[in-house]
């Protein structure tokens, strides 16, 4: 389900780089567009071993050690898929996983986006798309109708994904990848920005150029 307007708890977001504080900044104002303040609902959480500062941005942050299960619900802010999926796997068994969606990210009702995920400002997702868990949809991204997408799926800003596709688990697309319509894409496969896939790729790995190609 896609959680934009109800907030029950608070939104832990763990890791406090680059992506981390631009999830702030999403979470910031999807709270405005619903009449909450974001002060109340906004946590960071970092490693022990880089707890560097007790706030950023104003937010309070807490270390890993001091984390339970009632502290909220966790969004991991960290880029790559692979460390992603560790932190995540890594926290304790019934913690319970958030969404931030941007209030200017266009999503339908018949859009299926799974636990732990973030959708960033000016994306656009059609209809009868389902998206598995701790996704991070980013900038202006978009994805057609009918696509099926696994656990872990990252973009970077600009990625374009044509409908009926279907991806499979910690699949990453650089800036400005473009996806032809109705292709498949096993898992563990990055694109490099720019790339142009229009043939399915059914083998992991990186992938470049217009059309791409694995690199060795």
């Amino acid at each position: 389900m896609v959680e934009r307007k109800h907030f029950s708890s608070k939104i832990v977001i763990l890791g406090t780089g680059g992506f981390g504080r631009e999830t702030l900044t999403c979470l910031i104002d999807q709270c405005k567009a619903s009449g909450h303040n974001y002060k109340d609902f906004a946590l960071f959480l970092v490693d022990d071993a880089y707890y560097t500062s007790t706030e950023i941005m104003g937010i309070p942050v807490i270390r890993t050690s001091e984390f339970g299960v009632d502290t909220g619900s966790v969004v991991v802010a960290i880029g790559d898929p692979d460390t992603r999926h560790k932190i995540a796997t890594g926290l304790p068994a019934k913690t319970t996983f958030g969404q931030v969606i941007h209030p200017t990210a266009v999503i339908s009702d018949w859009v299926d986006i799974g636990p732990g995920s973030i959708v960033t400002a000016g994306c656009v997702l059609t209809c009868n798309i389902t998206i598995g868990s701790h996704a991070h949809i980013n900038l202006l991204t978009t994805i057609g109708h009918d696509c099926k997408i696994g656990d872990y799926f990252t973009t970077a800003p600009g990625a374009n994904i044509s409908g009926n596709c279907t991806f499979g688990h910690s699949i990453y697309l650089g800036s400005n990848v473009v996806v032809k319509q109705g292709i498949n894409i096993c898992s563990n496969v990055t694109i490099g920005m720019g790339g142009v896939v229009v043939k399915d790729i059914t083998e992991p790995g990186v992938y470049v150029g217009n059309p791409v190609r694995k690199l060795r």
